[in-house]
């Protein structure tokens, strides 16, 4: 996973502006419905370098009903689950534990694991994970649970 990090850093150092031409409405929502996807590759690092605050997730593209976002985790997140909806989440850096009633599922770099609908879960990250969200537009990140996490609306980057 070393490649994959020096890849981010070595793009994010090439090109600071990479993946961010794609310009969205004044409103701060996100495009217009299939608009998401531009045709132009969206620089990773470069949107991960836009936000530092852990477990609040911003949008990056839209596509088929989903949204692709972009979470930092950090610490211990709420038990929750997602009554209609499926969560995948793609390890970029660090180390994601799921935990589920039953278990727990340690994620790596390069990894990815599915959750789904109506499954109780907690994602817990002990050092920052940087994480790639697919999840359908409807899905609340605390899903059944409204707390200090909650994040009614999302922002676009």
């Amino acid at each position: 996973m070393a490649d994959l990090q020096e890849t981010l850093a070595s793009a994010a150092e090439a090109d600071p502006d990479a993946g961010n031409d794609v310009a969205w409405p004044d409103s701060g929502g996100g495009p217009d419905a299939g608009a998401g996807a531009t045709g132009r590759a969206i620089n990773l690092a470069q949107k991960f370098g836009l936000f530092h605050e852990a477990w609040q997730p911003k949008i990056i593209a839209e596509l088929n009903g989903q949204y692709v976002k972009l979470v930092r985790l950090h610490g211990e997140f709420d038990w929750h689950h997602h009554e209609a909806e499926d969560e995948l989440f793609l390890v970029i850096k660090g180390r994601l534990v799921i935990r589920f009633r039953d278990h727990d599922a340690a994620v790596g770099e390069g990894e990815l694991i599915v959750v789904p609908a109506g499954v109780d879960h907690q994602p817990v990250a002990n050092e920052e994970a940087l994480v790639v969200l697919v999840e359908p537009k409807s899905t609340l990140n605390t899903g059944n649970v409204r707390s200090a996490f909650t994040q009614e609306r999302l922002d676009w980057i």
